[in-house]
């Protein structure tokens, strides 16, 4: 099994000076982390590259510096599956609908931009946003997430903090 820890939405260091603590030991549980964007500075994304393999897109409020290493969407392939890995934009009302029109032949989408944590499946696509560990403005609590994927499925949890 493989697991990877998802992360949107941190504004680190806007929102927070750092992540809560428990996800830095999660980190160590996990064969990867996935950010779907907002980080806000690249200085944020060097320390998580330093912890664990991280891949990456940015989001509306990253700087330039992040903007140029980091793509607005990719697809990253683990076993057999394809995960569509994407910020977000618009509406978060239709945030769903948004992203799902960014990707085709993909297993799950993870995606931020909302703050509101979502784990559902829709025509047979898991859509994933972990909510932001330290930011509730559009949530009414701060969360993050874990993908578990086996040869046969994808999984994903919501953790609340």
């Amino acid at each position: 099994m493989t697991r990877l820890l998802v992360l949107s939405d941190t504004h680190i260091p806007r929102a927070s000076a750092d992540m809560p603590k428990e996800i830095y030991k999660e980190i160590k549980r996990v064969d990867m982390i996935l950010h779907a964007g907002d980080f806000v500075e690249k200085e944020f994304l060097d320390k998580l590259k330093a912890l664990k393999e991280v891949r990456a897109v940015y989001g509306n409020m990253d700087s330039v510096k992040l903007r140029s290493v980091l793509s607005p969407k990719e697809t990253i392939e683990i076993g057999k599956f394809n995960i569509g890995l994407i910020h977000g934009y618009g509406a978060p009302s239709d945030i769903i609908n948004t992203v799902s029109r960014e990707f085709s032949k993909v297993d799950a989408i993870v995606f931020g931009h909302s703050h509101s944590p979502v784990n559902t499946v829709k025509d047979g696509v898991l859509f994933f946003n972990p909510g932001s560990p330290t930011d509730k403005v559009f949530a009414s609590y701060n969360s993050y997430g874990i993908l578990e994927i086996t040869d046969k499925k994808i999984t994903g949890k919501v953790i609340r903090l």
